[in-house]
């Protein structure tokens, strides 16, 4: 993906490429319509005049200017707009993990550890309904990203952190961010509603708490909190509109998740606070550089649906074990409730 920026009758505008295909137009920070009339070559309108750019010489470090269908000028290009976005600190904490994973033993190790940590400090039928939600919540992700084409390196269990998904190529889009955040937790709602209908098939409570543990562990997942899927998917539409936006958004997260932390004694959410402070400053640093193509405003409206109907959803199933006489099935609710 290549970002260019170029003035325009004295306007800024940017220009983001793949190959020699112009994909998106910014003005102001602003995704604007334009037309393809043909190969490499767009056309939009600006202050009454139809502006014409072929980038069908952009490998030459060179654009053509057409205005009202009649050429212009040759605009050459910086050597600079084609550079690779610059890398932050989670850049290289991601390529070191990388190198971490790279032998399978370590999924073993990794998941073996989870389980023994979780059955000493539950039961051993814990332990393993917990992995399963966790391996079915990261298991979403994984589809989401091979939908997009991108590589994959499979599922890991961090012992009494939770579960990661990773992959080897960077996305390109804040709508592959929502997709790829969301589907984690969609594919837990699946998880939820199956385990209800197993319990009155069978009567079996283990199933029951199946679907109650898979709605509140996504459910907290969900929280607009960096590094968090909601949090992931607050980023990407908040900085799918002006900078500044995104910003302010996104450290409103992070106070609300300060307070969360303070009132229900949670010290583990502040290391993920920090980690997540660390992402805002970063992409705030990076936004002139970013690769990744904004939201429009009818992904942003989408993507805040889905986001509210996953979240109910994962409610709705604890809501319909709230009044259940099993302790252990209402608690998810008076938790959510108090």
């Amino acid at each position: 993906m290549i970002k260019i920026d170029l003035n325009l009758a004295e306007q800024p505008f940017t220009l983001m490429l793949d190959k020699q295909q112009i994909v998106k137009i910014f003005h102001d920070q602003q995704a604007i319509a334009f037309e393809n009339p043909r190969e490499n070559y767009v056309e939009f309108m600006l202050d009454e005049q139809l502006i014409g750019i072929d980038s069908s010489d952009v490998n030459q470090q060179s654009i053509a200017l057409f205005v009202d269908n009649q050429f212009a000028t040759q605009l050459a290009l910086p050597v600079a707009a084609q550079g690779e976005s610059k890398k932050g600190f989670l850049g290289l904490a991601a390529l070191g993990f990388k190198l971490f994973k790279s032998a399978k033993v370590v999924k073993v190790a990794l998941a073996s550890a989870s389980v023994a940590g979780y059955a000493w400090l539950f039961t051993i039928e814990f332990a393993l309904m917990l992995i399963a939600c966790l391996v079915v919540h990261e298991y979403g992700h994984v589809r989401a990203m091979k939908y997009f084409g991108i590589k994959t390196k499979g599922i890991y269990l961090i012992p009494f952190v939770g579960g990661l998904a990773v992959s080897d190529d960077k996305i390109t889009t804040r709508w592959q961010d929502v997709v790829i955040s969301l589907m984690g937790p969609a594919f837990g709602l699946f998880t939820s509603v199956l385990g209800v209908v197993f319990y009155y098939a069978t009567e079996m409570e283990i199933f029951a708490g199946v679907a109650v543990l898979s709605a509140l562990l996504n459910l907290f997942n969900l929280l607009p909190i960096l590094p968090l899927d909601g949090g992931h998917v607050l980023k990407s539409i908040s900085f799918s509109m002006r900078s500044w936006v995104g910003l302010s958004v996104c450290l409103l997260g992070v106070l609300f998740g300060l307070w969360l932390s303070y009132t229900f004694g949670l010290m583990l959410l502040v290391f993920f606070l920090f980690v997540g402070a660390l992402e805002i400053v970063f992409e705030w640093r990076g936004r002139h550089y970013s690769h990744l193509l904004p939201l429009d405003k009818y992904g942003q409206g989408f993507s805040t649906v889905m986001y509210a109907l996953v979240v109910a959803g994962h409610v709705a199933v604890m809501m319909h074990f709230a009044d259940s006489e099993n302790a252990i099935l209402s608690l998810p609710m008076k938790i959510l409730s108090s």
